[in-house]
């Protein structure tokens, strides 16, 4: 059964995402000690075990995250292979126009222009081949850069990024998207 401190890490860590949590920023959030974060750490990863979940809780680096078990893989190809799935939402698309334009990007950068989270758009991106990580940044943290694939030049038959539409410039009172200039 968890508790309230399990259950707000097990929010977190699926807020934050592929970059993870560490035991000290933990602590920091949540203003308790590193045996209690501990405690709810193991809670969560034995909860997941213990219930067969698709997903578990790993310690990568020191940050813990979520990842899916090794049996989901094989299904998560065919799911993201079906052809309703190879459809852009307009937020996935959003995602991916600021990438190619802004590239090298961190998610942070990428959140900050958007508005909003946008992990689960990358992890999209990604698991369709049309952004990758290419790096890190020099940034406190060193977060991930992203930026587009070979499969996005191909997909949006390009032959380099100077084929990309200018950005329209926009002032406070226009009312166009970044796609209403991209056919």
């Amino acid at each position: 059964m968890m508790n309230q401190w399990t259950s707000i890490i097990e929010g977190l860590l699926f807020m934050i995402g592929d970059e993870g949590l560490t035991i000290e920023q933990l602590m920091q959030v949540l203003e308790c000690d590193e045996e209690a974060v501990v405690y709810c750490l193991e809670e969560i990863s034995q909860s997941c075990e213990a219930e067969n979940r698709g997903i578990q809780l790993t310690c990568l680096g020191n940050h813990y995250k979520f990842v899916t078990k090794a049996n989901v893989h094989e299904y998560g190809v065919r799911l993201f292979e079906l052809p309703e799935r190879n459809k852009l939402s307009q937020a996935a698309l959003e995602t991916l126009a600021i990438i190619a334009y802004k590239q090298p990007i961190t998610r942070s950068e990428i959140e900050e222009i958007r508005g909003v989270g946008c992990d689960i758009m990358i992890r999209k991106l990604i698991a369709k081949a049309l952004v990758k990580e290419v790096g890190r940044s020099e940034t406190v943290g060193r977060p991930a850069l992203y930026a587009v694939t070979e499969e996005f030049m191909d997909a949006f038959n390009l032959k380099s990024m100077n084929e990309l539409p200018d950005l329209p410039s926009l002032d406070q009172d226009s009312e166009m998207t970044l796609f209403d200039s991209i056919d």
